[in-house]
């Protein structure tokens, strides 16, 4: 189960509607071990796509220099969907390489900056999808 803060979470579903129509992503860090996600970190799509994200290759060599530093890791990984359903696709299987991360997909298919949007959480594991609950908190 994700549990994760009502703050992180309108942060989180704030920038996939802020990015769309090009799917937003991000990490929130937590300090390792805990498994806690705190501390919000947006990243820029490299890619600017609407089907297709990618991390900046030096942003993301600095932010995990960062959270070495600081002695975190990442505990969410994020990004959106902008036409399809909140579901991990080929692609995202393949990009999955933290198995200790939540993956959180926040669909803005069929939405407006007011509409609905559907935010879900998997543990991807060598390939292997297993959505689990999310359990929005105010605080810890």
């Amino acid at each position: 189960m994700l549990t994760i803060t009502e703050a992180l979470f309108d942060q989180i579903v704030a920038h996939a509607r802020q990015d769309h129509p090009d799917e937003a992503c991000g990490v929130v860090a937590g300090p390792a071990g805990t498994g806690r996600p705190e501390r919000f970190i947006p990243m820029l799509n490299a890619a600017r796509s609407p089907t297709f994200y990618e991390f900046d290759s030096g942003d993301l060599l600095k932010l995990y220099r960062e959270m070495d530093d600081r002695d975190e890791e990442p505990v969410v990984i994020y990004h959106s969907h902008t036409a399809t359903e909140a579901y991990p696709s080929r692609t995202d299987l393949a990009y999955a390489n933290e198995p200790g991360a939540h993956y959180v997909l926040v669909s803005t298919a069929d939405t407006d900056d007011a509409g609905p949007f559907q935010f879900r959480s998997y543990r991807i594991v060598e390939g292997e999808v297993t959505e689990e609950e999310v359990k929005v908190v105010q605080s810890y």
